[in-house]
């Protein structure tokens, strides 16, 4: 029997170190099958393998732990004492009281004050929000609920904001006339909330790089911000959620035409040459309606919602965008574009340019039917690499281009047949461009100049860079809803506001070309107060370095009547 209980202190541990280290054995020594070993000590077979990956990377201490029940208590004396009673008798936390203490340089663990409250009698705090604790902005008055307010209900108040910033965008906002390109995309609305509102909490929110919508109740007191929308306060997290699922994608295909009609009728592009290019949005959403792709930013292959974008070529902004895009669905959305952008007013015809893999030379074909110039690469083998040695004649070419490190290649042009298109392309052989094998251009321009192609080819990584920049600053790598129709509002309501962004930053001396988060950084980030008196608005922008830019900026050109606040009149001030 004494044998016996000696391998019952083995085979079931009690100790949980112990039983972690009989598991590793059994797993590693033994070859126990998962299943077995993680019912035998206790453990899920998740569990268990978390361990075995601890203990590879040396993460998994086996040192001999201290006797079980003898570990020395902290002693706490009665001054400290006195001091946790009095604070937890003001519904201070475990984590309050620990903070305040160290403030006066007695370090003392959370859980040790823990025991000294059980020991005192006083049992442990529910969870609270911010609201119950008592530590919203002083004096601010908590709705409710958000909802629509008029401006009369402000008259003579004056708020802080740490959002004000968003107050730069909104002669821009009347500019592109987002009001109506809200009401021509046919939003829905709540009750208390109308469909501008709603679309305006989106866009304070994208403006101020939020890096979710659940994060909201950080901004949940501000006022200004609520005033920006039309709102005594943006909605919380729940309703933003709940708005967002309602969209279909019929509104976000009109929201997306309204607003580039917005875009072309300023003249902010001219949609000459466009850029297009795939990008994969994880997404941490329902798994059984998610594909995995290849996801650069991450660098690894793994569920996520492809993304489409078209970029203007000259300046930089995003002019369309298609979500929730399946594996075998993504070789046609070079025509779902196609036929989006035609019924865009324009002056001039396009030119799409892309890479290999976006679409089959059948859809090239199309595209020629359609009288669509393209240049896209040629899908490259090893018999077409070694081909090219035999290749004659080579001409050297300058590409005008002030940062490109290879500004001189060597290019070799002729005209090729390829399996499933109707025709001859045009095919431009380079090479010396810094890459070990040479690209193999293919164009249905027959008249453009060979520099011009490979140059307007060679700038497409513009489109890479502003995909780089929403998923650093807009947060497009963020996302966790799993409703694929929301990621693509999302990626709508980025492209909205880089375009805001850009907007702003042209009128910046010196800031021209500056992308979205340092504007933010210089310009946008601060506090200021916010006054209302009658019909105007003015906001007072704390001082900061940069402030004499922003006098300069000629706001006196620029719409000065908000008409999503009864035509309220904004003046902006810089200390």
């Amino acid at each position: 029997m004494a044998d016996m209980k000696d391998a019952i202190f083995f085979t079931r541990p009690v100790a949980s170190w112990q039983r972690r280290y009989e598991a590793l054995r059994a797993s590693f020594v033994e070859r126990l099958p998962d299943q077995l070993v993680a019912e035998r000590f206790g453990f899920s077979i998740g569990y268990l393998r978390v361990m075995r990956h601890q203990f590879r990377h040396g993460k998994v201490d086996f040192s001999e732990p201290p006797a079980e029940g003898s570990a020395p208590r902290r002693k706490v004396n009665a001054e400290a004492r006195r001091k946790i009673v009095s604070w937890r008798r003001q519904n201070l936390s475990a984590g309050d009281i620990a903070q305040l203490l160290n403030e006066e340089a007695i370090d003392i663990s959370v859980r040790t004050i823990e025991r000294v409250l059980a020991e005192e009698g006083f049992s442990k705090l529910p969870r609270r929000t911010q609201l119950k604790i008592g530590r919203t902005v002083k004096g601010a008055a908590v709705p409710e609920r958000a909802e629509s307010i008029h401006l009369s209900q402000l008259d003579g108040q004056r708020l802080e904001s740490a959002g004000a910033g968003v107050f730069l965008f909104a002669p821009f906002v009347a500019q592109l006339r987002l009001d109506e390109v809200v009401r021509t995309a046919n939003l829905p609305e709540s009750k208390s909330i109308p469909a501008l509102n709603y679309f305006l909490s989106f866009l304070a929110l994208k403006l101020l790089g939020t890096e979710r919508y659940a994060h909201v109740g950080e901004h949940a007191f501000d006022p200004g911000l609520g005033l920006f929308a039309g709102l005594n306060v943006l909605p919380k997290c729940t309703a933003l959620s709940t708005y967002s699922y309602s969209l279909d994608g019929a509104h976000l295909a009109r929201l997306q035409e309204a607003f580039i009609r917005q875009v072309m009728r300023l003249g902010l592009c001219d949609g000459s040459i466009v850029n297009l290019d795939f990008h994969t949005i994880p997404h941490f959403g329902d798994e059984s309606v998610l594909e995995e792709h290849w996801a650069g930013a991450r660098g690894k292959r793994m569920k996520g919602a492809i993304t489409l974008f078209a970029q203007d070529a000259q300046s930089k902004l995003i002019l369309y965008s298609a979500a929730d895009i399946q594996r075998d669905e993504a070789d046609d959305q070079v025509l779902s574009f196609l036929s989006f952008w035609r019924q865009i007013p324009r002056d001039i015809p396009s030119t799409f340019i892309f890479d290999s893999k976006l679409t089959t030379y059948e859809n090239l074909s199309e595209l020629n039917r359609q009288n669509i110039t393209f240049i896209t690469l040629r899908r490259r083998g090893h018999k077409l690499v070694e081909e090219v040695e035999g290749l004659t004649p080579w001409k050297r070419i300058s590409i005008p281009h002030e940062k490109r490190k290879y500004p001189q290649p060597m290019v070799h042009e002729s005209r090729v047949e390829l399996r499933g298109y109707d025709g001859e392309l045009r095919q431009i052989v380079v090479r010396g461009n810094g890459r070990e094998k040479p690209a193999f251009l293919i164009t249905n321009d027959f008249d453009a100049p060979v520099e011009l192609i490979v140059g307007n080819y060679a700038r497409r990584w513009r489109v890479e860079n502003g995909i780089a920049e929403a998923v650093k600053f807009f947060h497009l790598n963020a996302l966790s809803s799993p409703i694929l129709v929301k990621v693509h509002f999302d990626v709508v309501m980025t492209m909205i506001a880089d375009t805001l962004y850009s907007r702003l930053a042209q009128q910046l001396r010196g800031f021209e070309d500056c992308d979205a988060p340092k504007v933010f950084r210089q310009f946008i980030r601060g506090k200021g107060d916010i006054e209302v008196r009658g019909n105007n608005i003015s906001v007072h922008f704390a001082k900061r370095a940069h402030n004499p830019i922003l006098r300069a900026v000629a706001w006196q050109n620029l719409p000065q009547e908000l008409p999503w606040l009864d035509g309220t009149n904004l003046t902006l001030r810089f200390s």
